[in-house]
């Protein structure tokens, strides 16, 4: 059994209150759950406006695969004009 992990910290550029980063930060995670089929949350910075961080995960037998997803799940919130990647930290267990 493999296990991708991964932490990202995003700023929130469209944030002018907690109500409308857990909007997009909400959308976000929404999206990517039923795209990617990851276990996804947010983790950390819950109370501050601009900025977030949201951790996410997937099980499978292959150091590749998992790599790829992560890779895919990045690309996706990458492409996302509504927030920026700040920092991420990867792990394959």
């Amino acid at each position: 059994m493999i296990i991708g992990a991964c932490s990202v910290e995003l700023m929130i550029y469209e944030s002018n209150s907690l109500k409308d980063k857990r909007q997009v930060i909400k959308s976000i995670i929404g999206k990517i759950q039923s795209r990617f089929n990851v276990s996804i949350a947010e983790v950390d910075l819950n109370d501050t406006w601009r900025s977030s961080q949201i951790g996410f995960a997937c099980v499978t037998n292959d150091s590749m695969h998992a790599s790829q997803v992560i890779s895919n799940v990045l690309k996706f919130i990458e492409g996302d004009g509504r927030v920026e990647i700040v920092a991420r930290q990867i792990e394959i267990l």
